[in-house]
């Protein structure tokens, strides 16, 4: 009997995948700021297009003179090999045991009640890697197929800007800080429009700028202060940008002295790839963000499940990325 609960609907591709993919989502900073677009491939590559625009003065001429010829844009392309992330679990058929099976409809209902526990603790694993994955990029460094890293800045050849933000000495003026920072930033993007920008700072930099004397005073008398004192982890919307705490942990974190600023708005500036999964049934189809599957354990004691996500995660104009420092 119990084969029959293992091999249903529940525990197919089709069904599995449908399962994770409507786990709640597990709540990540990055993840929740809508920065990184995602998109489905149909390929285990990922290539992204450059065709950089340029403007230039027109030099006068006389009239009848040869026209001035406008340089040629130049295309660049840019492939990357997609990282597999691949996790198994199992279920035991003494999951179920001792449960009534009258009609099996309650025993199904507690073998996909597990199943949808270990789904869960999958999914959870597989969007920490991804924030993981989506911090390291704001920091300039991307994920490749095979585990190891690659640096934006060196391989776009590009340099990373950094600005000190002084917060250890009280007479820092904050706002002109920020306004080196957006300057930087519209720099970087040679023209291209933004809606905002955002910094995401490691936990002794928050500190410090939001008690800043200027900072402080400047929200001492604003209807944002009594937020700011009931909550100290409240974003803080200062000199035209807005800066974030990010809680992280030993392995995903922002350092301590430390921030990211980066702009919102800008088309594809950060994009994540999904591939297809390595199964004969997802070859050549577009690529889901979570994919499951099982098969029978070794004499029917239960069944082996499979996860794995196949995302790229890529920040395509790092140059825009502002590091900022507390001293």
């Amino acid at each position: 009997m119990m084969n029959d609960i293992f091999t249903q609907d529940a525990f197919g591709l089709t069904g599995l995948t449908a399962a994770i993919n409507e786990v709640a989502f597990t709540p990540t900073l990055i993840g929740t700021l809508g920065l990184f677009s995602e998109e489905g491939i149909a390929t285990l590559d990922a290539a992204i297009e450059y065709e950089a625009g340029t403007i230039s003065l027109v030099d006068p001429k006389p009239r009848g003179a040869p026209a001035q010829t406008p340089a040629h844009d130049k295309r660049r392309i840019y492939s990357f090999r997609v990282p597999h992330l691949p996790q198994s679990d199992g279920l035991l058929a003494d999951s179920v045991q001792g449960v009534r099976a009258f009609g099996q409809e309650t025993q199904a209902q507690t073998i996909e009640t597990q199943r949808d526990k270990l789904l869960a603790k999958m999914r959870r694993q597989i969007d920490y890697t991804i924030e993981a994955h989506r911090l390291s990029a704001l920091k300039g460094l991307m994920y490749d197929y095979n585990g190891g890293q690659t640096n934006l800045y060196t391989f776009f050849g590009v340099s990373q800007t950094s600005i000190s933000f002084l917060l250890t000495t009280a007479t820092t003026k904050i706002r002109q800080r920020c306004q080196l920072v957006l300057e930087a930033i519209e720099e970087a993007l040679d023209g291209v429009p933004y809606t905002g920008v955002v910094a995401v700072c490691g936990k002794t930099f928050w500190t410090e700028l939001i008690d800043h004397p200027l900072v402080r005073d400047t929200y001492q008398n604003t209807v944002n202060a009594a937020a700011l004192r009931a909550d100290p982890f409240i974003d803080l919307n200062y000199g035209s940008i807005v800066f974030k705490r990010y809680r992280g942990d030993s392995a995903v974190k922002v350092a301590d002295d430390e921030a990211i600023a980066f702009p919102l708005g800008v088309p594809d500036f950060a994009i994540t790839r999904f591939a297809p999964a390595n199964y004969m049934e997802t070859v050549n189809t577009i690529g889901l963000p979570y994919y499951a599957k099982s098969e029978p354990m070794k004499m029917n004691k239960g069944v082996e499940i499979e996860s794995q996500s196949n995302p790229l995660n890529l920040v395509t104009r790092p140059g825009a990325i502002i590091k900022l420092t507390k001293t």
